[in-house]
């Protein structure tokens, strides 16, 4: 398949989640709590590249060509995405990263109110659970693995620990194994349950094909966060759509700061290569391979 069918998957992706996400925050009517309702909408609805639903979608395509249709991948794809919006408005609170600028727009903080957003990221992280236990055509047993991986990748022992982590590190010199580490938690877990979960909504149960997904995952993942960092330092603010430069500001580690621009660009390329191998034992991974060349090609 060459770039063209990623691109209409892609498009079909998007608009299919986007107007599943849409309806999810769509308040009832007489709705009292309708601000709420906004600052969700203004996180989850405001852009975005929609990767981890991409990644769930193209995962699940693996093992069912009719993924598109398929609700359980549908609801899996959205809960992600409202998981990873409310890490973003909480990352930006004044009491995180302190970033006044998302996707190019105000942070949510900025655009309501702090409090506001606080209650809009609890809010978008318990709907994503609720949505999940919606998912139709799918066995009680599936939905609990689904709940389970994303619980796993935002929780503790994954985005939320890795953000704990990354707070503690602002000023440190932590050494490569550290900060690969830091953002196997803080990143690549959600990309982890992306994949994972793509794979087990389309009904794989297989423990060898689940392994050698979460590889390929952890790869991309990997391969991700190098990119933001390669990419902190040489895009502009507009093209990035928040602060250029914002990691070195504050004094975070980065994969710039410890291996260079080229020891970077080097580390990456090998992040990437490690998760096409990996790729290598599946028939109809087409698009889970074009996006590990776009997640390390895109710039911004």
């Amino acid at each position: 398949m060459g770039q063209n069918s990623l691109e209409s998957f892609s498009h079909s992706v998007i608009q299919r989640v986007d107007a599943h996400l849409k309806k999810l925050l769509d308040p009832e009517e007489g709705c009292q709590a309708e601000r709420l309702f906004q600052a969700m909408s203004y996180a989850t609805l405001n852009g975005g590249k929609r990767i981890r639903p991409l990644l769930c979608f193209a995962s699940a395509h693996v093992f069912d060509e009719f993924a598109l249709e398929n609700d359980a991948i549908l609801n899996s794809a959205c809960a992600l995405e409202m998981i990873h919006a409310y890490s973003l408005i909480h990352d930006d609170l004044p009491a995180m990263d302190d970033d006044d600028l998302r996707r190019g727009n105000p942070s949510v903080h900025k655009q309501f109110d702090e409090a506001t957003a606080i209650l809009a990221g609890d809010a978008l992280q318990t709907l994503a659970f609720e949505t999940l236990t919606h998912a139709k055509n799918i066995q009680p047993p599936q939905k609990l693995t689904l709940v389970r991986l994303l619980a796993e990748g935002a929780g503790a022992s994954g985005m939320a620990g890795g953000q704990m982590i990354d707070l503690q590190a602002v000023g440190e010199k932590p050494d490569l194994d550290a900060l690969m580490q830091m953002h196997s938690m803080k990143t690549g877990a959600l990309i982890c349950a992306s994949v994972l979960m793509g794979a087990s909504a389309a009904g794989c149960e297989d423990k060898n094909q689940l392994a050698t997904l979460k590889t390929y995952a952890e790869n991309i993942g990997l391969a991700f966060q190098i990119q933001d960092d390669i990419l902190d330092c040489i895009a502009d603010t507009n093209t990035l759509g928040k602060q250029q430069g914002a990691d070195a500001i504050r004094d975070k580690p980065s994969y710039v700061s410890i291996l260079g621009i080229d020891g970077a660009k080097g580390k990456l390329h090998e992040a990437h290569s490690q998760a096409i191998d990996a790729l290598g034992g599946f028939t109809n991974c087409s698009f889970l391979t074009q996006l590990a060349d776009f997640i390390v090609e895109r710039t911004h």
